[in-house]
């Protein structure tokens, strides 16, 4: 006989000392929302193509600019209680932050939050996490949208929101200049 030992759910706000103490196997894909633990379902294929096609187009640009392109890490917005941990699918990070090594970024750590949508994420990737990531003070933030065709939307940090600097659909390459001369070949980032 098999006998499985299951943690309760929690059954009230966390702080982040309590989220550090979540198994990380049953939560990896889990954000903390003002406190409260939200499960989001495993990316699909797709979703996991395009962020890794995303990371090894953009990951030499940045890196000249002394940034390290990191995927699926939890960054604390709020830190005080209840606290909000998003995970944004990549974040650009300075490369000394990155090489220090922690569990965790803070907003302050991140230059550039990157968000693949999902079927069910794209009222939190373009209104919630828009909202949060400029209240946090992350200078720019881009929404990749996969669903045919593919588009990228970047946003830059003014006076604490955001303006849209650039709208691109396949099969058009997108070139930013901020925070990085960056050229996505959006086509290229579905199989």
């Amino acid at each position: 006989m098999i006998t499985v030992s299951v943690m309760p759910w929690p059954d009230h706000l966390l702080t982040l000392e309590e989220w550090d103490e979540l198994p990380e196997d049953g939560y990896r894909w889990a954000e903390l929302v003002d406190g409260v633990v939200r499960m989001t379902p495993a990316p699909t294929p797709n979703h996991q193509d395009a962020v890794f096609e995303l990371k090894a187009q953009i990951k030499e640009s940045f890196a000249a600019r002394g940034l390290a392109v990191v995927h699926e890490v939890d960054v604390v917005l709020v830190d005080r209680f209840p606290p909000l941990v998003r995970q944004p699918d990549l974040v650009a990070v300075p490369r000394a932050v990155r090489r220090a090594g922690p569990k965790r970024f803070t907003a302050a750590d991140v230059i550039v939050a990157i968000e693949v949508v999902s079927p069910g994420s794209k009222r939190i990737d373009r209104m919630h996490k828009l909202a949060e990531y400029a209240e946090a003070g992350i200078p720019h933030y881009w929404i990749v949208d996969i669903e045919e065709p593919v588009t990228l939307e970047a946003f830059t940090l003014v006076d604490g929101s955001y303006e849209k600097i650039a709208d691109v659909s396949a099969p058009q390459i997108v070139e930013l200049a901020e925070p990085a001369a960056i050229t996505i070949d959006l086509a290229a980032l579905l199989p």
